[in-house]
């Protein structure tokens, strides 16, 4: 890719995202510790309780981490969890790092809701998040990836400029919809949830390895790591967000910007998908 490069030379960018979801009263994740099952149509009190960690302890041990490590995350909130939890969302933002929109509650499903629906949930979930915060989120992530063909024309019209749910691309691409562009930038193949039956270590290990084959194969490689609060944020995966965030820091020729950051890089270039001409450059 003659010409294109990250910012003062750096080889390899590495985004990192936090997670902070809660459900709507009565639900709990698909996912928990539980190896028994309940009975079908039991009320799971411990996964919902479970669920809270996030705003309770998890975001404030990933903040910490990310203060020790010098590493400046995007978190990507519910519009409940800042409801419930407001203090955290401004500590989030008093830290320096960025702060997304990700709907309002973790089991609302965009792709379920009507073309007035998204937009009424896109829009609320923003304002929360800003009275929150003080400050109007310009990115998105949806929940557990359920965008449908008007999602991101809504998306742009609530004043979001860049979303993360890109699962066709290595490299931030640009989006064109009905209402105008959207940077979409890759999501992550592997986060924190999928070393629930295994191994924590798994963790540090598949991005251990992935950031060591950018580094290596892929001059302007981009590493996603994502984080949930209420997983992530317990001691047994924050030891190793930990571990990566200080091998990640002690390369001088790697770039770890927040999204909006790598947003505003990808603009100041004039080119609408980099993946392509880094295809025809292999």
């Amino acid at each position: 890719m003659a010409g294109l490069a990250w910012p003062n030379g750096k080889r390899i960018a590495v985004l990192v995202s936090v997670l902070l979801e809660n459900w709507s009263p009565g639900k709990s994740p698909s996912y928990f510790p539980r190896t028994t099952p309940l009975k079908p149509g039991a009320i799971d009190h411990a996964g919902m309780q479970w669920s809270h960690y996030g705003g309770r302890e998890g975001i404030w041990r990933i903040l910490r981490t990310l203060e020790r490590t010098g590493v400046r995350a995007t978190v990507f909130a519910n519009a409940l969890s800042a409801e419930l939890y407001p203090d955290a969302i401004r500590a989030v933002v008093r830290a320096g790092h960025g702060l997304a929109g990700h709907g309002h509650a973790q089991d609302q499903y965009l792709c379920d809701m009507t073309t007035e629906q998204q937009q009424g949930v896109i829009r609320r979930s923003l304002d929360v998040l800003e009275a929150a915060s003080g400050t109007r989120p310009d990115g998105w992530v949806c929940s557990v990836y359920s965008w449908n063909e008007e999602t991101f024309a809504l998306l742009v019209r609530a004043g979001v400029r860049w979303h993360a749910d890109a699962l066709d691309a290595a490299l931030p691409r640009l989006q064109r919809t009905e209402a105008g562009p959207i940077v979409a930038l890759p999501w992550c193949d592997f986060v924190d949830n999928r070393v629930l039956r295994a191994s924590p270590r798994d963790f540090h290990d598949v991005y251990k390895d992935s950031f060591d084959y950018l580094y290596a194969a892929e001059p302007m490689g981009l590493l996603h790591l994502a984080v949930h609060s209420h997983f992530g944020g317990r001691p047994l995966v924050a030891a190793q967000l930990d571990k990566l965030l200080r091998y990640f820091t002690g390369f001088t020729d790697v770039w770890m910007p927040r999204h909006a950051e790598l947003v505003d890089w990808f603009l100041a270039q004039k080119i609408d998908d980099p993946n392509a001409a880094r295809r025809a450059s292999a």
